[in-house]
């Protein structure tokens, strides 16, 4: 018998419990240990979305970053509650990639997945509400609590909103709270995806008419009901089904039915007797996008020709390559022609773009060449659309991806190429919230590691990138001539302060500005006119008093947004209607500062009264669509000046203009930064780069309280080297980047002096190690105080020869330490490295 049992447990294996480290979007610093289910064991592997309970309450998407059967030794491991996938929607390369971001931007892995994973692939709880089935006090119960029993009672739960509604309160928590003490009801959450799929409903003829002698006798027998005959003979007007009986089983969409007029009644009929079927397809959210005119591949110019064949020689040697072309020499096509070899070689390729302003022409010319084979992903686009990408990358479908900086987090498996247009671009660079990271960076930190290739492409490019292409750590090509031989746009500074004292202006245009847009108008040539700050005025004064009026939560002035009649801050977002006195004496004598794009949009419309003109902003342009109908309406010729901020420099190509007018240059030279010159430099030649792109010379206007300024002339003579080797030099000087990494840390709190005591407790430290002239500060920043929180900012300076590795892990150590010290609590702070 004893032996018979040996040899009945011998037929079983031994039971693996496994467990999985899990990240959750939270930020926390380590993984977290679950257990895995039986019925998962044999299907779960990394890469996976889970459900997983995380504190006592809170429910989180979870990705699966390693399996194993070691149980965690501080805590007993929870379940995993549910796997969602049935194939990982996360590769192994981007959850390495995930931990390396974490540990170079010094945030937490929760932190990046939460950024990396679009919304719609998170789930969603919601707090929901039951009646209680062992509940048998009623007499415990108000009659308003009865109430709300009786209605739980007919449904099997409702929602927090759902029960507020029916008991008509505001506040329907005190209830659920005095119900749950009575044990009445059960509160649960229940999870939702939030992604869905779009369904389309469609119609179509049942098969047992596709024979032609059944579909002619159908149709004799409905010769007595006309509107239902009249269903039938418009479907198949749209779908021949005795010609291609194929296309009955796609359908038609049942819209386009009722578009032709068709009696609804009669269709409803038809659909009951089941001569018509109803059916629902998933279909892509991008479908109604494929509008589209195939092209040809365009035809390189010789200078095209010359910098497609460089960039393949020097990808030859070179991981990376700098790709230096002037404003209108035509990148794109090179682009495009290396796009399509490397699909060709049937890698993938990501093309970033630093914002969706410039996506929406370029996705056109992209669009027309790739088709349905490219993907779009930008924050523009809704939770849906953005999970169809991820999903579409992962199957396949979308070799081809165009998008914005947060598109380096796409579950690329093998890619190519990696082209970062206008790499100088800030918008590259996430500031809030972490992790703080570049993307320019990170795709050449992907593509090392994928063994991909990195195009850098600019007019401008960024000092740092100049710098690696001169010491050869890049590749280096240039591209010195403007598509079809234009010339570069003839550039004219204006001295608008003595302009004034000659008495020849209007409000704050030079009457050259004006005269020379007037007479662009009469060319019927387009205007651009720059002015990189939105609003109507940065601020309001009173003539009495000077009180300027303030934001509440941030040390800056509200600025005057004349459309919605009300003073806002561009730091937290407080706004508050427009007053008519001033809140500090009363006086009505309140004077608008300062010149917003929607004033000069107002003030053109005076001076210039048959000008139609537009205005592109972040007002203007927060919707979806709004670029591309704004755009359109330029290229049709409904729009004669276009004002706008920054965005109107971002790679805008408008046939039809001639003029760029900038209206104030000082602003953004004298900006207090160590980078100012170089970001005047990129924005002012890019915005000039806009005019004069197709035949003719174009024409740049620049207003300026001083014409003499050396980075101006820099920009006139299109002297990018001139202001390389005077940036280069100076940084050097003063241990700049690139010749050092720059960490920032911001220390905050509602208190000044806890904030300032906890700064200079932690500069202390860092000082103790580091030294002096590695650690600057703490000092006040420009901005003192945003959103009711004081702020203090120490610099580290650390040279490349340092051990980033060991520096980083001391500054983290102080930095955690300050955290959880009891002198400072409450004082938040964020670590920004390689910083703006």
């Amino acid at each position: 018998m004893q032996s018979l049992e040996i040899n009945q447990t011998s037929l079983y294996t031994e039971e693996i419990t496994l467990f999985a480290d899990v990240i959750v979007p939270v930020a926390v610093p380590n993984t977290f240990t679950y257990r895995v289910p039986r019925e998962y064991a044999a299907s779960i592997t990394t890469g996976l979305r889970v459900i997983v309970q995380f504190g006592k309450t809170k429910v989180v998407t979870a990705v699966i970053a390693r399996i194993h059967n070691k149980p965690p030794e501080k805590y007993q491991a929870k379940y995993i509650l549910e796997v969602l996938d049935d194939a990982p929607l996360v590769n192994t390369k981007q959850i390495e990639l995930f931990y390396w971001i974490a540990d170079y931007y010094m945030c937490t892995v929760g932190e990046v997945l939460n950024i990396a994973l679009p919304s719609g692939l998170k789930i969603s709880s919601l707090s929901k509400v039951q009646f209680n089935p062992e509940f048998d006090q009623p007499a415990l119960l108000t009659e308003r609590e009865t109430e709300i029993i009786e209605e739980l009672k007919k449904h099997q739960s409702l929602n927090y909103d759902e029960l507020a509604r029916f008991a008509e309160v505001k506040n329907v928590y005190h209830i659920i709270k005095s119900l749950i003490q009575k044990k009445a009801v059960i509160v649960f959450e229940e999870v939702r995806e939030k992604y869905t799929p779009k369904i389309l409903k469609k119609i179509r003829l049942n098969p047992f008419y596709e024979d032609a002698l059944y579909l002619t006798t159908l149709i004799g027998e409905l010769e007595k009901s006309p509107k239902q005959l009249d269903v039938i003979l418009n479907y198949l007007k749209f779908v021949p089904v005795l010609r291609t009986p194929e296309l009955n089983k796609k359908g038609l969409e049942k819209s386009a039915l009722t578009k032709a007029n068709v009696s609804e009644s009669s269709l409803s009929t038809l659909l009951k007797n089941g001569i018509i079927e109803q059916f629902e397809v998933i279909v892509s959210r991008f479908e109604e996008d494929l509008d589209f005119v195939e092209a040809p591949t365009p035809v390189l110019s010789l200078s095209q020709e010359k910098a497609f064949s460089e960039i393949m020689q020097s990808f030859q040697t070179k991981d990376t390559t700098l790709l230096h072309g002037i404003t209108g020499s035509g990148k794109t096509e090179v682009y495009i022609k290396l796009i399509e070899q490397v699909l060709e070689s049937g890698s993938q390729v990501l093309y970033l773009l630093p914002e969706i302003a410039l996506t929406t022409q370029i996705v056109v010319r992209l669009r027309k060449v790739f088709g349905d084979k490219m993907g779009i992903y930008h924050s523009r686009f809704s939770d849906n659309e953005r999970v169809e990408v991820w999903k579409g990358v992962v199957s396949g479908k979308f070799q081809f991806v165009v998008g914005v900086r947060s598109a380096v987090f796409l579950p690329f498996d093998n890619l190519g190429l990696i082209i970062v247009d206008e790499e100088h671009e800030t918008s590259y660079k996430q500031f809030d919230p972490a992790p703080r990271y570049h993307a320019r960076d990170v795709a050449v930190v992907i593509a090392h590691r994928q063994k991909a290739k990195v195009l850098l492409g600019s007019a401008t490019p960024s000092i740092e990138s100049f710098y690696n292409a001169k010491t050869e750590r890049y590749g280096f090509v240039e591209m010195k001539e403007r598509f079809g031989n234009t010339q570069l746009p003839d550039i004219e500074l204006i001295d608008i302060k003595a302009a004034r004292k000659q008495k020849l202006t209007k409000g704050d245009f030079s009457n050259l500005m004006l005269d020379t847009m007037g007479l662009n108008l009469e060319k019927k040539q387009q205007t651009i006119l720059f002015q990189n700050r939105r609003g109507y005025s940065p601020y309001i004064q009173c003539e009495d008093c000077d009180t300027i009026a303030a934001c509440p939560n941030c040390d800056v002035s509200l600025t005057y947004h004349y459309s919605n009649q009300e003073l806002r801050c561009h730091y937290c977002g407080h706004h508050e209607p427009m007053s008519k006195t001033c809140q500090a004496c009363g006086s009505t004598k309140l004077k608008t500062r300062g010149y917003g794009t929607e004033k000069l949009e107002e003030e053109l419309q005076i001076f210039l009264p048959n000008a139609k003109i537009a205005r592109m902003d972040l007002d203007t342009t927060r919707t979806k669509t709004a670029f591309q109908t704004l755009i359109n309406e330029v290229e049709s010729g409904a729009v004669d000046i276009l004002v706008g901020t920054q965005m109107v420099s971002k790679g805008l190509d408008f046939e039809k203009v001639s003029l760029v007018c900038i209206f104030d240059a000082d602003r953004m030279i004298h900006f207090p930064d160590f980078r100012s010159s170089e970001r005047a430099f990129q924005m002012l030649t890019q915005v000039a780069g806009r005019a004069g792109r197709r035949g003719t010379q174009g024409k740049v206007l620049i207003q300026t309280n001083n014409p003499k300024q050396k980075i101006l002339q820099q920009i006139i003579e299109n002297d990018y080297k001139g202001l390389y080797q005077d940036e280069i030099k100076e940084r050097e000087d003063f241990q700049y980047p690139p010749f050092t990494r720059i960490i920032k840390i911001t220390l905050r709190h509602i208190d000044q002096p806890n904030a300032e005591k906890a700064a200079i407790a932690l500069a202390q430290k860092l000082i103790e190690k580091l030294g002096t002239p590695r650690v600057l500060g703490p000092e006040k920043p420009l901005v003192e105080r945003v959103r009711n929180q004081y702020l203090f900012e120490i610099m580290i300076k650390l040279e490349k020869t340092i051990n980033l590795k060991g520096a980083k892990a001391f500054i983290a150590e102080q930095v955690q330490n300050i955290a959880l010290s009891k002198d400072f609590k409450g004082v938040g702070i964020v670590v920004d490295v390689d910083c703006g």
